[in-house]
């Protein structure tokens, strides 16, 4: 007897399923790069402002190809992916490590993995808050009358403008939930926001337009 096939399942378009990898990929790896302050001149800025650059970049090609509902929807399954990297590396820290590890190895690591309550819950409303802002105001810049072909300059510009917002929104809202009351941060705030806001226009609007071509290369 032979099976009557069911109906065929809708795919995800293999574009979109290449950039949420990359996506969840970068949420997980965010929060390793920013024991690492970068300098740039004068200001230190932590590393994991890399990876949510490209985080902001694939939101917004993502918008931008798919609409604002599925790239808040990306921004909301990102939470997943971060959660357990989170729980996971509670449970290697809680677990006892090998007697034929180097002590100095051992300290290495936890001190980088290891992080304050505070700042492990700052983390992920500023994550939360400033990506659904950056989708926002992306989308929102687009215009009514924006279907169809894109315009290139106009979209790299709206990236720029967006990140740039959302990602000053991120440093103020992570600093100040991690770290207020333990030291001055007026300093580092001003530091991050201005290092952010340069990235946003000098990278992020490039990097949109090199991942939209390329999702329509792949589509």
């Amino acid at each position: 007897m032979t099976e009557t096939p069911g109906p065929a399942l809708p795919g995800i378009p293999r574009p979109l399923f290449i950039l949420s990898m990359l996506y969840g990929g970068m949420t997980v790896i965010a929060g390793v790069l920013a024991f690492k302050q970068v300098a740039f001149g004068q200001l230190a800025v932590e590393a994991g402002i890399f990876a949510f650059l490209l985080l902001v970049v694939l939101s917004s090609a993502i918008a931008q190809l798919y609409g604002r509902k599925t790239a808040d929807r990306l921004v909301l399954w990102g939470f997943l992916p971060l959660a357990v990297s989170i729980g996971l590396i509670a449970l290697v820290l809680s677990l006892p490590a090998s007697k034929d590890m180097p002590p100095e190895n051992l300290a290495a690591f936890e001190r980088v993995l290891s992080s304050t309550p505070r700042i492990m819950a700052a983390g992920p409303v500023a994550y939360g808050v400033s990506l659904l802002l950056n989708v926002w105001i992306f989308d929102a810049l687009r215009g009514k009358n924006a279907s169809g072909a894109y315009n290139g300059i106009w979209m790299m510009l709206r990236g720029g403008i967006a990140s740039a917002l959302s990602q000053a929104l991120d440093s103020v809202i992570f600093i100040t939930l991690a770290f207020y009351g333990s030291f001055p941060i007026a300093d580092l705030m001003l530091g991050q926001v201005l290092a952010k806001v340069v990235l946003s226009f000098l990278v992020v609007p490039p990097l949109i337009m090199l991942a939209v071509g390329l999702a329509k290369r792949l589509d």
